[in-house]
C-alpha cells in the first residue's frame, strides 16, 4: 500500500481546502463516499456550506456535475427525464434529465413531493433511469449528495425509509470554531483561489478498486456484524438503549461499513482495516438507519445517543 503522502486523492483534499474552512470529517466522508461510491445525506442548518463543500469537490475533479434544487412543485421529469414526441418521425425520444452526471447534488431535498424522491430510488439503488420501455445508464461513478435543513419542517416531505437506507452516510455538520469563523471572513475580504480539476472519474474509480483490496480481518468483520444484529431488538441482544430502537439496520448498514471502512483505511495509507475505522464510520452509517420509538422520540432521545451506547456495550477485536 502506498503511503499517505502518496495517496491519490490528497491533491484532490487539497484543492478542496481551498474554498473549504475546517469541517475536516465532511470532507472525509465525502471522500470515503466517492471510494465506496456511495450516496451521502448532509444535514445542517443554513450557511454551513453544505452545498459549497459538494460543488468544490466537483470542480476540484473532471467530473460531470448537476445540481437540482428540491421544490413542491418539482416533478419526477424533471429530474430523471422523460419522452419527447416528435412530430417528424412520429416516434418518442429520450430526453435525459440532470441525474445523468456523475455528481448530482440534490439541494433541500425535504422539499419536494414524495413522487419526486421515488423517481431518485431507482437512480441511487439500480444506477439506471427507466424511460418509457428503456433503461439507460448512469455515468460511472454516480453519487447523489443530498442536503436538507433539520429545523424547517412546515412544506417539507420527510424522506422514507427506504430511501433513506440508500444512503451510505448521513452528516451533520456543524457550526464551525471561533478560529475557522476567522479564517472564513478572513478569505472574504479577498480574492478567492481558483479550485482546478485534478482527478478524473476513471481515476478515482481506479482509486475505488485499491481501497476495495484493503485487507479486513475476520474478526473485524465478525464485529460490524455483531454491531448491526444488536440493533435489532430480540431478548438476547438486551444491552441499555436497545429499548429506545423500534426498527434495526438492515444488512445493507454491515455492508455500507465494510465497504466505507476499507476506504477510509485507503485513505489513511494503510492495507488492513482497524477497529477504530469501524467505530469512527458507524456513527454516520447508523444514525439514518435506525428508528426510535415513539416514546424515546417524545422524551428527546437521539439515534447518535443510542450509537454511543452501542459501541460502548460492543465488545472490540
Amino acid at each position: 500500500m502506498q503511503s499517505p503522502e502518496l495517496n491519490p486523492l490528497d491533491a484532490l483534499l487539497a484543492e478542496c481546502r481551498k474554498v473549504i474552512v475546517g469541517q475536516p470529517q465532511l470532507l472525509n466522508r465525502l471522500l470515503v463516499a466517492l471510494l465506496v461510491p456511495g450516496h451521502v445525506l448532509l444535514e445542517g442548518l443554513p450557511g454551513l456550506a453544505k452545498t459549497r463543500a459538494v460543488k468544490t469537490l466537483a470542480a476540484a475533479s473532471h467530473m460531470s456535475f448537476r445540481r437540482v434544487q428540491f421544490t413542491p412543485d418539482l416533478l419526477p421529469s424533471d429530474v430523471v427525464g422523460t419522452l419527447v414526441f416528435d412530430p417528424r418521425s412520429l416516434s418518442f425520444s429520450p430526453r435525459k434529465g440532470p441525474v445523468f452526471a456523475n455528481l448530482l447534488l440534490a439541494d433541500e431535498i425535504n422539499r419536494a413531493p414524495s413522487k419526486v424522491q421515488s423517481a431518485l430510488l431507482e437512480a441511487m439503488e439500480e444506477r439506471q433511469v427507466t424511460l418509457g420501455e428503456d433503461s439507460f445508464p448512469l455515468p460511472d461513478p454516480f453519487l447523489v449528495l443530498a442536503t436538507q435543513n433539520p429545523l424547517e419542517q412546515e412544506g417539507t416531505f420527510p424522506l422514507p425509509e427506504a430511501q433513506m437506507d440508500r444512503f451510505l452516510f448521513k452528516l451533520r455538520v456543524d457550526y464551525p470554531s471561533a478560529r475557522e469563523e476567522g479564517e472564513v471572513l478572513r478569505r472574504a475580504g479577498g480574492q478567492e483561489e481558483a479550485v482546478r480539476p485534478v482527478m478524473t472519474g476513471g481515476e478515482i474509480l481506479e482509486a475505488g478498486r485499491l481501497a476495495h483490496q484493503v485487507r479486513l480481518d475476520d474478526a473485524i468483520r465478525d464485529y460490524i456484524v455483531r454491531l448491526v444484529q444488536a440493533t435489532r431488538p430480540g431478548p438476547a441482544r438486551a444491552w441499555k438503549g436497545l429499548e429506545l430502537v423500534r426498527c434495526g439496520a438492515s444488512p445493507r448498514a454491515s455492508l455500507a461499513l465494510q465497504a466505507s471502512a476499507k476506504a477510509l483505511a485507503f485513505l489513511g495509507g494503510r492495507d488492513h482495516v482497524l477497529p477504530d475505522d469501524v467505530t469512527a464510520l458507524a456513527p454516520d452509517v447508523l444514525r439514518h438507519r435506525l428508528l426510535l420509538t415513539f416514546e424515546a422520540e417524545a422524551d428527546g432521545a437521539t439515534t447518535d445517543e443510542v450509537i454511543k451506547a452501542l459501541l460502548a456495550a460492543t465488545p472490540r477485536p
